[in-house]
């Protein structure tokens, strides 16, 4: 080999190893980022291939991917094998929904007939809560599986553990019996225990001892419970505690009619069909900008 080949190959060796050094660099980089904070990506498989990363994040909200994953949805899978995508103003009325207050009109198309009445109810049993929030816990807790029978002793659509239904279970369907396996009877207890954490919520904020939405802190208190809210002085800066309360909100658009379950996907008979998750921040509100 010449003088110019070896010098021809230098150049390209050392190419080669900066892409692969940079290369690295970069994924290790990407972790540092990562872990240090606190972010999981997830890769959401849609459409045949088409991959979407959803960010998990405990330091602030993403909607970008919440308002990119619905459009797609919609897009790919509405009504006439494709569908139009939704423009700005239905995005808009999603985040909206979603930073909201969890009231306004179930869409009662949403959810099993023989299970609207007592949805509305529980709902409507106190002004900090609405049908929409029972409607959404509902499907995380059971994904309206009536008979579902979970860890600890919990039983029922609303997988109340059972010292929670012994405090706030009634016969509210009237059969005799009081029973969590009845889903009147189990809703109309959620109901009664958020209302009485949404209670204690507002003695906090009052008392000062707890900043954020009386809906957060109630929800954040039905996760987790209240002393953990207490403690933390707000929702607890935790996956479990910011996950739940992200996860309620996520299904709000849905329960009020705004995204619309496409053709051909169940309606909630133990079939979950949630919107992505995006972890808020304490107060789920928009991080301000300077």
């Amino acid at each position: 080999m010449d003088t110019a080949e070896k010098g021809g190959a230098a150049p390209q060796a050392a190419d080669r190893k900066d892409e692969e050094g940079g290369g690295s660099k970069a994924v290790r980089n990407t972790a540092i980022a990562a872990g240090g904070a606190g972010c999981l990506l997830f890769p959401l498989g849609v459409a045949g291939g088409t991959v979407i990363v959803i960010v998990f994040c405990g330091f602030g909200v993403l909607l970008a991917p919440l308002i990119a994953i619905y459009l797609l949805f919609h897009g790919v899978f509405g009504g006439g094998g494709g569908g139009d995508i939704p423009g700005p103003g239905d995005a808009s009325s999603v985040m909206a929904v979603f930073l909201g207050d969890g009231q306004g009109e179930l869409d009662t198309s949403t959810v099993p007939g023989d299970l609207v009445d007592p949805i509305q109810q529980a709902g409507g049993l106190c002004g900090a809560i609405g049908p929409i929030v029972i409607a959404s816990q509902i499907e995380k807790a059971s994904g309206f599986n009536t008979s579902l029978v979970g860890p600890d002793g919990k039983q029922g659509i609303s997988q109340l553990p059972p010292d929670v239904f012994t405090k706030y279970g009634k016969d509210d369907d009237d059969n005799g019996r009081t029973s969590a396996l009845d889903a009147k009877d189990s809703i109309l207890a959620q109901g009664r225990y958020l209302c009485d954490l949404a209670d204690q919520a507002q003695k906090m904020i009052d008392a000062n001892e707890a900043t954020g939405s009386l809906l957060d802190l109630a929800l954040a208190g039905y996760d987790v419970g209240m002393d953990a809210v207490r403690t933390a002085k707000g929702i607890p800066k935790t996956a479990e505690a910011q996950g739940y309360v992200a996860a309620i909100r996520a299904q709000f658009a849905k329960y009020a009619g705004i995204a619309a379950i496409p053709s051909g996907i169940p309606t909630p008979t133990g079939v979950q069909t949630s919107l992505p998750t995006a972890v808020p921040t304490d107060s789920l509100t928009p991080a301000p900008t300077s």
